[in-house]
């Protein structure tokens, strides 16, 4: 019995293992873009479905490493829908690539697998190997039209950046835990604590360890001052490749450090909880300060993105001074409405943009209102919903960060967010403004061109998720209740 529990509640990462090395050997023996592409999103559409055609046995403990319960669910779910988005967003992006185009989506489902296992990790063990997995993939990912001759951005550059960098940042992480297993000699999340009792509280040892691990989790978050990488690998990876790393990367990483902080106890250490503030402070007003002086939309979403992290981690550090269960729920909540904000918006870029030019810049967007209607209301939908405005899932997420940090009594934070909201406002509406004004169109107006089908579907879907959880949230919030309150 305790056997099948394993091999269903593990389903959904044997399907995308297994839908990995289908998408794999059909690469290998039929060179056919959309063949593999179509293989990649019946792949991940499978492993979507899995737990609705068979009844998961939760919460189960997959051997030490895996814990599958709804918060590992919930995350899992929300990466493989933004993978689906993705390979929809890339197939009518990499036609014009000249070089072949089907690595790409193994790459796309390795990274997949590496952020699913990272979401439902327990462990230090498995947290490095979903790390790993999804890193080392978005190397490649990255800097994936470096052969390219007509590429017009700079993808080899944002790759080896991201490399040295997000190696180093591994590094870092690795070498936290292995002070921590000399100081309490346990890799388990939930076995800290009582480890750490056994060897009569916390040393400078394990203080700085946990500050390693912190540091290197901030890297992937891009969280001030780890998040020099962010704007360069935004603007120069392929779009779709960046709407990746600001979905599904951020969302996975969120998801283990968020259950790392809380099973580990680690905010009752004063050292932990002053760097996080710094952290949060520094991210909300650097992100939002920076974006003002950018003229390339993806880095102006790269340093918005920065703040919104800053954002997320107020809640965060409210878990020292409220429950658990509601520092989950208003992290979820949030993360759930940045993640389809980000993806309607890259979505926006990447259908008028393909692998031989990227229309990024702000004076690309001048004018877009009157050449496509559609497009820009996308835009400023998503737009609006960065800057908080009621009737979108912004606001309800800022809402929710908000009462969390009053509950919290976090004053300086919710100053700090405040500030923040308004000077991200004005960058917003900027970027409004000049879609609403009147341009002249010499050449090809990629703007009016017809856009791919996956391209539509991706965008109707997440911009139909923004105006929803704005209007009508109560049940996601009624789900993420019942998911936050194990913790």
């Amino acid at each position: 019995m305790q056997y099948n529990n394993l091999i269903i509640d593990l389903m959904q990462i044997i399907m995308l293992t297994a839908s990995a090395v289908v998408v794999m050997v059909t690469a290998a023996f039929k060179r056919n873009h959309a063949i593999v592409c179509g293989l990649t999103v019946f792949g991940l559409f499978a492993s979507l479905m899995t737990f609705v055609l068979i009844e998961p046995v939760l919460p189960f403990e997959a051997t030490q490493l895996l814990l599958i319960d709804e918060y590992s669910l919930f995350f899992s779910n929300l990466i493989i829908v933004g993978a689906i988005g993705v390979a929809l967003l890339a197939y009518p992006y990499f036609k014009t690539h000249e070089s072949p185009n089907e690595e790409f989506y193994i790459l796309l489902m390795t990274a997949t697998l590496g952020a699913v296992v990272l979401a439902c990790s327990s462990h230090f063990v498995s947290m490095l190997i979903g790390m790993e997995m999804l890193g080392v993939s978005l190397y490649a990912m990255i800097a994936y039209t470096v052969h390219d001759a007509k590429a017009s951005k700079f993808p080899l550059e944002a790759g080896i950046k991201y490399l040295i960098l997000s190696a180093l940042a591994s590094g870092i992480t690795l070498f936290g835990i292995a002070l921590l297993y000399a100081y309490i000699g346990t890799l388990g999340f939930d076995e800290i604590p009582s480890a750490l009792e056994a060897v009569g509280g916390p040393g400078p040892m394990f203080i700085m360890g946990v500050l390693m691990i912190v540091a290197g989790a901030a890297f992937k978050l891009s969280l001030v001052p780890l998040h020099i990488w962010t704007p360069d690998v935004y603007e120069g990876a392929p779009v779709p490749v960046t709407a990746y790393l600001a979905t599904v990367s951020k969302a996975a990483m969120l998801a283990v450090t968020l259950r790392l902080i809380l099973a580990s106890n680690a905010l009752e250490f004063n050292a932990v909880l002053a760097v996080l503030t710094f952290m949060a402070a520094a991210s909300m007003i650097l992100g939002n300060l920076l974006a003002v002086l950018q003229t390339n939309v993806k880095r102006l979403f790269a340093y918005s993105s920065i703040a919104h992290l800053g954002y997320l981690l107020v809640v965060i550090i409210a878990a020292a001074s409220v429950s658990n269960s509601l520092s989950v729920e208003s992290t979820s909540f949030y993360m759930l409405t940045y993640f389809v904000m980000s993806l309607a918006g890259f979505a926006v870029i990447s259908a008028i943009s393909d692998s031989t030019i990227e229309l990024d810049t702000l004076a690309d967007f001048r004018g877009l209102f009157w050449r496509n209607t559609s497009l820009s209301a996308v835009l400023i939908t998503v737009l609006l919903s960065l800057a908080g405005i009621p009737l979108t899932a912004g606001f309800i997420g800022k809402f929710y960060i908000f009462s969390t940090g009053v509950e919290g009594e976090l004053w300086f934070l919710l100053t700090m967010l405040i500030i923040g909201s308004a000077i991200g406002l004005y960058y917003y509406l900027r970027l409004i403004f000049t879609m609403l004004q009147n341009a002249d169109i010499s050449g090809e107006d990629r703007a009016a061109a017809a856009m791919p089908v996956g391209v539509h579907a991706v965008m109707l879907a997440m911009t139909a998720a923004i105006i929803y959880l704005g209007v009508y949230p109560t049940p996601m919030i009624s789900t993420l209740q019942n998911l936050a309150s194990a913790f």
